[in-house]
């Protein structure tokens, strides 16, 4: 039995320590806002926060969660945080999603890099390129994400 927070709620879940964060909460809690890509934190698809920081849940173990706090997309897009509603927006805005299979990472990995820089920080396109470099985009859609993280940035200053 291990014990997880995720979004603010205490879980009690019935899975070997060693397994992935990623299938703790797609397949015991069922929160299948974070998604599987390539299994070796290579894509970006299972981005998740762990007290904060973008982490790839496919190969984290619920071990290294345990007192830690986990953010899902799930919590970051309901409308409550302020900067994940304002890449939410961004991204509709821009028009990021084409097959939107990445964009909960992107969205995820975007939230936790903004929250990152200082307050009313414009981040540089090399700044924005280098902290999405882990998420991929089979669509190529890297131009409008770097728009819509770049717009989030200034509609949060």
């Amino acid at each position: 039995m291990s014990k997880l927070n995720v979004n603010g709620r205490e879980h009690t879940v019935d899975t070997d320590p060693g397994t992935p964060i990623l299938w703790a909460l797609r397949d015991t809690l069922g929160m299948t806002g974070t998604k599987f890509g390539c299994g070796v934190a290579q894509c970006g698809a299972c981005t998740v926060h762990l007290d904060g920081q973008a982490i790839r849940s496919c190969v984290t173990p619920m071990a290294a969660a345990e007192g830690k706090k986990i953010t899902t997309i799930e919590a970051v897009t309901d409308g409550h945080d302020r900067v994940g509603a304002a890449v939410l927006s961004a991204w509709v805005k821009h028009d990021v999603a084409q097959c939107g299979y990445c964009q909960s990472g992107q969205v995820m990995s975007a939230t936790a890099f903004l929250k990152s820089l200082p307050r009313g920080k414009q981040p540089s396109a090399a700044e924005i390129d280098s902290a999405m470099a882990g998420n991929i985009c089979r669509c190529g859609t890297y131009a409008r994400i770097r728009a819509a993280v770049a717009d989030a940035a200034r509609a949060l200053a």
